[in-house]
């Protein structure tokens, strides 16, 4: 991108942006994660009501164990015995049940919660500006979606679920121990705070640790990304440098290794606290149940219900360990949370206004009024440029690298907005306008060309959705292209590569032009880059290019004389001036800047074409 440099080219081991580290962030709360839900209210009130009957069958398998042994122990009923045999067996069947059911709703709200913020995060990530992009590297926001989102899916898709149902489970458990034994149910109570003990510390910890991994695997994507893409392998060969980015991938690998075995590791002695706790509890019941069964210690008690009482207790201390487990998770995924949500409040630069003007189908008069634009700070890129260009006339942008060119082809689609001044299109200031109302006014064929990797047909029918076969056809004579894409042996079908890679340089640049022609715009931009080109490519290119400027607005950063002849304004610009306006006679007769690149440049060409002796 002329006029911003490089970003981040060699800084794949950290933030290519550091505004972006020292800029506040707020941490996310929990009302932002909860509104998550808040689509499915319905829904989650008929977990609640499955877990909170679950919770109740939950107890009962302990009532009836307790039954069997006092009927064993005394009555020795068999027809009371088959009676509570086949309540276990429907208890154990109605909360498989129930099970079953809360598995599904839970799976469908928490897919549906990750869909939502998927789609809410690309939906604002298409809203941030170009300069958001130049800043931040693909890696990086490949793995926000892979890895953070990802990360966050046991959370959103299990927490909710297990806290209602351990606390639930918890509070119908205390209740049925106090009906059975106040002082054993105290007794139990008194070890479920130390469960609770190490727990913030651990979360703590694996909250910073989660982080790190997140931005390791983060600079782990973006390298991958640079050194595996097309261009990047085909660099990495040429220089023969297979090695040296090895060995900076095996520096991450091994990073990225540490900090995963420092995550698993972490509470592995707060587990073991939670296990020894569990088994204690028992012991404790059974010691003290006893001693009250053997009325040593004050209570009744019997052996029916010390054995029912252990059993609940399983359905306490599990729940409990559940919950502080549960805080632990969530103070881990609170880390990702953090991430995710730093995308989301990245303030949108170029906002649609509320109420947009929805253009009809314009004139295409273009005009630049004092605009002055920087990418940086304390560096104009454009300095108060004023220029009109009238509906239907070609305007050709002249001047040397860097001399604001491109600026001003990105700043008339709204790329970027001007930091002063204002751009309008048939006097509506651009800011003023819906921008998909823009969009579809505007046409570009830049000179760095993308395809999909996907066929010709789509890459061409990207210019405007439904189009027809034969419209893509036309659209394809048009540029060109046509004669080529039918002599290949899938035709239109044919898949282009990663970034059009299948296709050579001109090949590409005419598909871009056919896609161009099918969308049909009224306002054309094109970056005439054909120096890289064989004569042949560049004739096809030329010819094509000759009907798509006809009854447009074009705007051309022109590289060939023939384009800058027929052009019905040039504008020269050196180092974000407009130095110099008018024709090419014009301009030749004045002797300024544009002369001396003329004979610097063009005057080669002007010989070959007859034009000058």
């Amino acid at each position: 991108m002329r006029g911003m440099g490089m970003h981040g080219a060699w800084g794949w081991g950290g933030a290519s942006d550091p505004e972006k580290l020292n800029r506040p962030r707020e941490h996310v709360t929990l009302g932002r994660v909860l509104a998550l839900f808040k689509p499915y209210g319905g829904l989650v009130i008929l977990i609640v009501i499955a877990i909170t009957i679950g919770a109740g069958l939950g107890v009962v398998p302990a009532l009836l164990t307790r039954a069997i042994l006092a009927d064993l122990l005394g009555a020795r009923d068999p027809r009371l015995l088959t009676e509570l045999f086949v309540a276990t067996l429907a208890v154990a069947i109605g909360g498989g049940l129930l099970s079953v059911a809360q598995s599904y709703l839970n799976t469908i709200i928490g897919q549906a919660v990750m869909a939502d913020l998927r789609r809410v995060v690309y939906a604002h990530l298409q809203r941030l500006s170009l300069r958001w992009y130049t800043s931040t590297r693909i890696g990086d926001i490949m793995s926000r979606f892979n890895n953070d989102i990802g990360g966050i899916q046991n959370v959103v898709t299990g927490t909710f679920v297990s806290i209602a149902s351990n606390v639930l489970t918890v509070i119908v458990t205390v209740a049925t121990m106090f009906v059975i034994n106040w002082q054993l149910s105290i007794v139990a109570l008194i070890i479920v705070p130390a469960f609770a003990l190490p727990t913030r510390q651990v979360g703590s910890v694996r909250k910073r640790i989660s982080r790190a991994t997140q931005e390791k695997l983060a600079e782990m994507s973006a390298f991958l990304q640079e050194t595996l893409s097309i261009s990047g392998v085909v660099l990495v060969k040429t220089f023969v440098r297979e090695r040296y980015e090895a060995g900076r991938f095996e520096a991450v690998n091994q990073d990225l290794r540490q900090l995963q075995v420092r995550q698993a590791l972490i509470g592995r002695w707060f587990f073991m606290t939670i296990l020894l706790f569990s088994t204690l509890g028992p012991a404790l019941i059974y010691w003290v149940g006893g001693l009250q069964a053997l009325r040593v210690l004050p209570g009744t008690i019997d052996v029916p219900a010390i054995v029912a009482f252990v059993a609940l207790l399983g359905r306490l201390y599990t729940p409990a360990g559940s919950l502080m487990n549960v805080w632990v998770d969530v103070q881990t995924s609170a880390a990702l949370f953090d991430r995710i949500y730093e995308y989301l409040d990245e303030p949108v630069e170029i906002p649609n206004p509320p109420a947009g003007v929805v253009l009809p189908p314009v004139r295409g008069e273009i005009q630049f009024d004092h605009v002055t634009f920087s990418y940086v700070p304390s560096r104009h890129a454009l300095d108060d440029v004023s220029f009109t260009i009238p509906p239907g006339n070609l305007a050709a942008l002249v001047g040397p690298s860097g001399a604001g060119k491109t600026t001003i082809t990105y700043l008339v689609p709204r790329f970027y907005d001007p930091d002063a001044g204002r751009i309008t299109l048939d006097g509506h200031n651009l800011r003023t306008l819906d921008l998909r109302s823009l969009g579809e006014q505007i046409g570009m064929v830049t000179q760095e060309t993308y395809l999909f990797h996907s066929s010709i047909r789509d890459n061409i029918a990207y210019g405007r959705e439904n189009a027809t076969d034969e419209e893509i056809q036309a659209a394809a004579r048009a540029a060109n292209i046509h004669a080529f894409i039918m002599g290949l042996p899938d035709g239109y079908a044919t898949v282009v590569g990663e970034r059009g890679y299948k296709l050579s340089g001109g090949e590409k640049q005419r598909v871009a032009i056919a896609r161009v022609v099918l969308k049909d715009p009224r306002v054309l931009i094109l970056d005439e880059a054909t120096s890289s080109l064989d004569s042949q490519s560049e004739a096809l290119i030329q010819a094509a290019l000759e009907p798509l400027l006809r009854q447009r607005t074009s705007l051309v950063i022109a590289h060939r004389l023939s384009t800058i002849l027929s052009a019905d304004i040039i504008l020269v610009m050196d180092a974000g001036h407009l130095v110099e306006r008018g024709t090419h006679a014009e301009l030749l007769e004045r002797g300024g800047l544009y002369a001396r690149l003329y004979h610097e440049q063009f005057k080669a060409e002007a010989q070959r074409l007859g034009l000058v002796d």
